[in-house]
């Protein structure tokens, strides 16, 4: 599958430390599930182990006095030590007995009196015995403690040694999957900058936003939870098989039937989930657009009594988000605790049917310690299998959030190039250039014309007619469907776009302010533009007359699109940034269209320092901003329709004149 395997290679970015984890984690199992071991090893050699053949000695270790007799259980004899006559120990009821002979027949026991009965097939069997008493049977008890704490010592041990790796592995899977996630942010929102910005015309910023922070947090509960159950299930399975191999293979290999289950399972589940989580990750996305585009217009929302729709609009999208997470939720509940119930009825029933089946004889019968060691490795089984199936939402919420941000990542984005060019002369040419957003629908059609260097070329049309689509054009925001345009000659599409616009500016009619100070969005964090030349850029522009009253200067802090400033604060701030750079070819879309008339008048000041020496480009709507200019290019429906200076198009009484005459008609229809 294609994102597993980006998965797998985001993975492989940092594989020394999830290795590292993996073997804490190996070895941290492999000391859990000693513990069986051990507490077979308890059972069966020191607490039933005392059934075992005991032996007449002489005083010495590990002996025993009973009746001023000393005996010695038979495993506990060195090689050269005599052994006397043998006798048993045995449990009937709830009372030990004492036989001072060979018990070899394995059967029902029963105590009458003195005389101990066993019964097998029929046959029946007597032995003389004494019951022990609590502190004889203690007495007999005495060497298996040493033997018992030691182990039990050795087990806590191995439970310390367990938790100290479980830690360690814990903490470095984190510790990947969070730089993981880092590095995986970092991709998408560099890859994002380079996009082009024909990708963001159809696509809201709150579902960009959305890939960034939502569907990455989802991947990283893959590497943090997931992979850690999985990879700490699937080392339990194994070592419980191993485990399990060892002690009763039969048992080991019924116990194989849980695999081809949970394969099944793990099929039915992603089948339903993985259609249920694409419309939950894309919920969220639309939830997170429309919160992003309510904040942005809140003022408009309110000032037309839009609150009712607009919350039921985002109702209707929280509502199908909450229809399919309890679908997720009942798929979760069905597939989870359930399976895992079934599987241990399975196990369990395999397991009596087994054993059950069997005669109880000496050489098939099963040991406490052994039955408790199967048992609780059964348990121990069914334990990571229900840590792998609960697992399953989170691993189907983890493919499709990276499906969806390995999406945007796949977009064709623009190549980013270090070169540097020289300064631009300035000379700008657009050769029967046409251009369509969409396809076969034009925008601009056959446009054609020169612009020399240091001449002022303005662009007015009625809304729609082209002019911030030359200008886009021009920044290779877009490349032309036709034609060709050049800058010195040198066609535009041969340079890297960010070397193209090293030595390109412009204003926006609404300038977009960063969070930050004033100072470092005037440059923007170029380390080569320094006070001084802010300040001397804001001053060429008249910004410090406006600005001056604001408490901390240029370190004023700027929230997210400057809204604490007025318009006019943020367009002379905007001017600044333009100065600061120094660019060739500078391009001012509609910069005075919404600020006031002294702001203007201080801006148009501003604006003949910037243009000098420069390349200028101005898109405007008053057309009283732009009689100075050297050409002006009057467009309609995506063409060139009049050329020429203020006073020419004037006089040739066509189009220009008319939307001049139309515009002095309303000032003074405002003034009067």
């Amino acid at each position: 599958m294609k994102i597993v395997k980006k998965l797998y290679q985001y993975a492989c970015l940092y594989k020394k430390i999830i290795i590292a984890a993996l073997i804490m984690l190996s070895i941290s199992v492999a000391a859990d599930l000693a513990g069986p071991f051990v507490a077979k090893k308890v059972i069966d050699s020191h607490v039933l182990g005392i059934e075992s053949p005991w032996y007449e000695t002489a005083k010495s270790k590990d002996a025993v006095s009973y009746q001023d007799t000393w005996y010695k259980r038979g495993s506990y004899f060195a090689d050269n030590e005599q052994k006397g006559q043998e006798v048993r120990i045995l449990q009937t009821g709830t009372k030990f007995v004492f036989v001072e002979e060979l018990v070899p027949f394995e059967g029902k026991r029963t105590l009458t009196d003195s005389t101990l009965s066993v019964t097998k097939n029929n046959e029946t069997r007597e032995y003389e015995a004494q019951v022990l008493s609590k502190r004889e049977l203690m007495a007999f008890y005495q060497p298996e403690i040493s033997r018992i704490a030691l182990l039990l010592a050795f087990y806590l041990g191995l439970v310390i040694l367990s938790s100290i790796f479980q830690y360690g592995q814990s903490y470095y899977l984190q510790k990947a999957a969070n730089r993981i996630i880092q590095r995986m942010r970092n991709d998408i929102f560099t890859h994002i900058s380079r996009l082009p910005i024909r990708y963001f015309d159809n696509l809201p910023a709150g579902k960009v936003v959305a890939r960034i922070t939502n569907d990455t947090e989802a991947i990283r509960e893959l590497y943090v939870t997931v992979l850690a159950n999985f990879f700490s299930g699937t080392i339990n399975i194994i070592g419980v098989f191993i485990a399990l191999y060892i002690l009763e293979p039969v048992i080991a290999l019924i116990a194989l039937l849980v695999i081809p289950i949970l394969v099944v399972w793990t099929y039915v589940y992603r089948k339903f989930a993985s259609k249920y989580n694409q419309i939950i990750r894309a919920r969220i996305s639309d939830i997170n657009g429309m919160i992003n585009e309510s904040i942005s217009g809140m003022s408009i929302i309110q000032a037309f009594s839009r609150e009712k729709d607009t919350e039921k609009s985002f109702e209707k999208m929280n509502h199908e988000h909450f229809t399919y997470q309890n679908k997720m939720l009942n798929l979760n509940s069905l597939t989870g605790h359930n399976m895992v119930s079934v599987l241990r009825n399975i196990a369990l029933v395999a397991f009596i049917w087994y054993f059950g089946g069997q005669s109880l004889t000496a050489s098939s019968a099963v040991s406490l310690g052994m039955l408790y060691a199967i048992v609780n490795l059964i348990n121990r089984l069914l334990q990571p299998v229900q840590g792998i199936v609960n697992q399953f939402a989170n691993l189907e919420q983890a493919l499709v959030a990276g499906e969806r941000a390995f999406s945007l990542l796949d977009e064709p984005g623009i190549r980013v190039s270090d070169g540097k060019i020289n300064r631009y002369q300035g000379d700008v040419e657009f050769k029967d250039v046409s251009f369509a957003y969409k396809e076969d629908e034009y925008v601009l059609k056959n446009i054609s014309f020169t612009a020399k260097q240091g001449e002022t070329v303005a662009l007015v049309g009625h809304t729609g007619s082209g002019k911030s689509s030359i200008m886009n054009l021009l920044f290779r925001f877009y490349d032309p469907s036709k034609g060709t345009v050049t800058i010195d000659g040198r066609d535009i599409t041969e340079i890297p776009h960010q070397t193209l616009r090293e030595h390109m500016g412009i204003v926006l009619q609404d300038p977009y302010l960063f969070t930050g100070t004033i100072a470092s969005n005037i440059n923007l964090g170029n380390e080569n533009i320094s006070k001084e030349k802010i300040e001397k850029a804001l001053r060429e522009v008249g910004g410090d007359t406006v600005l001056n009253h604001l408490p901390l200067g240029l370190d004023e802090p700027v929230v997210e699109k400057g809204s604490t400033l007025s318009s006019g604060q943020r367009q002379l701030i905007s001017f600044a940034r333009a100065l600061a750079f120094d660019p060739a070819i500078l391009i001012l879309d509609e910069a005075t269209a919404s600020i006031d008339t002294e702001t203007e008048a201080i801006i148009q000041q501003g604006m003949d320092v910037l243009k000098q020496g420069r390349t200028t480009f101005i898109i405007a709507h008053r057309l009283s901003t732009i009689k100075n200019a050297d050409q002006i290019l009057v467009l309609d429906k995506g063409r060139i329709v009049e050329k020429g200076s203020h006073d020419e198009l004037i006089a040739s009484k066509g189009k220009y004149h008319q939307m001049y005459e139309l515009q002095k008609g309303k000032n003074k229809g405002l003034a009067g």
